[in-house]
């Protein structure tokens, strides 16, 4: 790369790092051409973005930025993904479902989600969680388990209401 590519790069991935609150580093290493394309492709769907980068050229970007120093992972082969906080999980989910499909690449180095860092384990666990639809799901049917049961006692209740008045007409006929 030319200097003033460089350049742009740089001062590029420092307004996309201060744009978002969640980024994860990957080990890319043994993927080809072709998976590299597929796993874009996943990753976009999700709502993603994948980048390979320079690590020198991203610790110099990282290190105007408000993010936590994770300079000691920028080593060897590296991809960034972004992502907005909310499709963390789902990104998260995408890698793991490709990386079983290809023999555990790519591999997770460490996350960035609102100023914390994640470890590898953490970021595995955030593809564990249910999505956020399913999320709302259980909410609803949480809630309304409580007032399906209130609207059967109630029914119950009318029922035997209705049963006394009709038992208490025919007695009075």
């Amino acid at each position: 790369m030319i200097r003033e590519r460089k350049e742009a790069f740089v001062e590029g991935f420092r307004e996309r790092v201060q744009e978002t609150d969640a980024l994860l580093l990957t080990d890319f290493t043994g993927l080809g051409v072709k998976q590299m394309t597929t796993l874009r492709s996943q990753l976009k769907k999700s709502g993603g973005e994948f980048l390979v980068v320079k690590n020198r050229l991203v610790k110099r970007a990282l290190a105007d930025t408000g993010m936590p120093d994770i300079s000691g992972h920028l080593e060897g082969p590296t991809g960034v993904i972004f992502g907005d906080p909310q499709v963390v999980a789902t990104i998260a989910k995408t890698i793991r479902d490709f990386a079983r499909e290809n023999e555990d690449r790519p591999a997770l180095k460490v996350g960035v989600l609102a100023s914390e860092v994640l470890d590898p384990d953490a970021i595995r666990r955030l593809a564990e969680l249910p999505s956020r639809e399913e999320l709302l799901t259980q909410v609803a049917g949480g809630l309304s388990a409580p007032t399906a049961a209130l609207v059967t006692a109630l029914q119950g209740k009318l029922q035997e209401m209705a049963g006394l008045v009709e038992a208490l007409q025919g007695e009075r006929d």
